[in-house]
């Protein structure tokens, strides 16, 4: 969302080499197999916890995942005249496609955010707030502002994890297309959800100042960023990035306890929200798993 915000060994060693690579292939299946062990004690222990409310996480998050796009709807209407201003005067738009602009953005978000939580035609609801993300970029010129750049790709991951969730087959098909079964478009569609998702961890990781915390916080979070990315423990890492941005969001982004004529109160509602979204395609992803493009999915196989 973009609206307007406030201000050598030689070749002889051969052999040995050879042997030592199988030993130290061996040792790294051991300690992969001694991770997954503990977490899966820990994955026990958060499915007996989540039970109550697992049936209902579905819906939390596909909800959590628009709603950054209904308090950027209520945020256009309420500040109409500002963001006429802003596109007209430093946009250089003109007045009648400001207005078309505004409205538009305002329509597609409140509809398409309404058919993702009613699970009705998921894929149109899903290209229309994907493209409010792009047409708001180049509107509002933020399509070079990497902190915006890395949120919005965290959103459309978000996005993508709907329209995995509950992709049902086409009973058309354009001519020439090839048609992929459902199980593949989903498999597909969970990976790139995966990936997109934790570009707002990176985010997080290099802007801000340094602390011991924060080098503590950053690196967990790294580790399960990769965790959910390669699928290995998904639902585990997923579960913990919740936790850490969800902690994060209510010490850092809290904008209720800032005055409403603040600088800096615009700012940080815009970010609780988005951290909000991102969190909902999270609990997607702990609530379908990380797809048969993934580690874990691997390692039934074999």
């Amino acid at each position: 969302m973009a609206t307007l915000r406030g201000n050598a060994g030689g070749y002889g060693m051969g052999a040995p080499t050879y042997g030592g690579g199988i030993s130290d292939a061996s040792q790294e299946s051991n300690t992969l197999d001694a991770i997954r062990q503990q977490t899966s004690k820990i994955e026990d222990l958060l499915d007996n916890i989540a039970e109550p409310v697992k049936p209902y996480l579905p819906a939390i998050g596909r909800f959590l995942i628009v709603v950054t796009f209904l308090e950027d709807a209520l945020r256009i209407i309420t500040q109409w005249s500002d963001q006429l201003l802003y596109l007209h005067d430093y946009r250089h738009i003109p007045s009648g496609l400001t207005h078309a602009f505004l409205i538009l953005n305002v329509i597609a978000m409140t509809v398409c955010s309404t058919l993702v939580i009613a699970r009705k035609h998921s894929d149109y609801a899903v290209a229309g707030l994907i493209a409010v993300v792009v047409v708001q970029a180049l509107g509002y010129g933020l399509i070079f502002d990497l902190n915006f750049f890395l949120r919005n790709l965290s959103v459309m991951g978000g996005l993508l994890m709907v329209l995995s969730d509950s992709w049902v087959r086409k009973t058309q098909v354009f001519a020439g297309l090839p048609q992929l079964e459902e199980k593949d478009r989903k498999m597909y569609f969970q990976f790139a959800g995966r990936v997109l998702l934790i570009f707002l961890f990176v985010g997080f990781v290099f802007s801000g100042t340094w602390s011991i915390g924060r080098v503590v916080v950053s690196s967990i979070g790294l580790v399960a960023c990769i965790m959910v990315v390669v699928g290995f423990k998904a639902k585990w890492s997923a579960t913990l990035l919740v936790v850490i941005l969800s902690i994060f969001n209510v010490l850092v982004n809290n904008f209720w306890t800032l005055h409403e004529h603040h600088p800096h109160k615009d700012f940080a509602k815009y970010d609780f929200f988005q951290i909000l979204s991102i969190v909902g395609g999270l609990l997607l992803l702990v609530n379908s798993g990380p797809g048969q493009l993934s580690y874990d999915e691997k390692k039934k196989v074999y």
